[in-house]
């Protein structure tokens, strides 16, 4: 935004990324997010991603997204731990995880192909 623009006139997507930018500013370790795409539009949520991806390598600091998006989760990180109600169902290499049957099965319940 403009020199001068409260933060409260901006955008949702606008107004998320000066928030991370802020923690980032704090040269924190670890950086824990909780939800950070929620409220985003399409469009915000795959600039927002693009934009969180590149924080660990940058600014070297670790990142914990809890977040219930794939979508995000798929762009942003290359590790991931799934829980199913405080269970962990699988944890390790994006890939691995999100072909796991266990994983499958919480997120898309039982289904039969007819």
């Amino acid at each position: 935004p403009a020199p001068g623009v409260r933060i409260s006139n901006v955008d949702v997507g606008t107004r998320r990324i000066i928030e991370v930018a802020a923690n980032i500013a704090a040269r924190p370790r670890l950086l824990i997010l909780d939800e950070p795409a929620a409220g985003l539009s399409h469009e915000e949520h795959l600039a927002f991603g693009q934009r969180l991806r590149l924080v660990p390598q940058r600014y070297q600091i670790a990142i914990l997204i809890i977040e219930h998006d794939l979508d995000l989760v798929r762009s942003v990180c290359q590790y991931i731990t799934v829980l199913d109600f405080g269970e962990v169902l699988a944890s390790g290499e994006q890939e691995e995880v999100l072909s796991d049957p266990k994983v499958l099965k919480a997120y898309m319940g039982e289904t039969e192909l007819i």
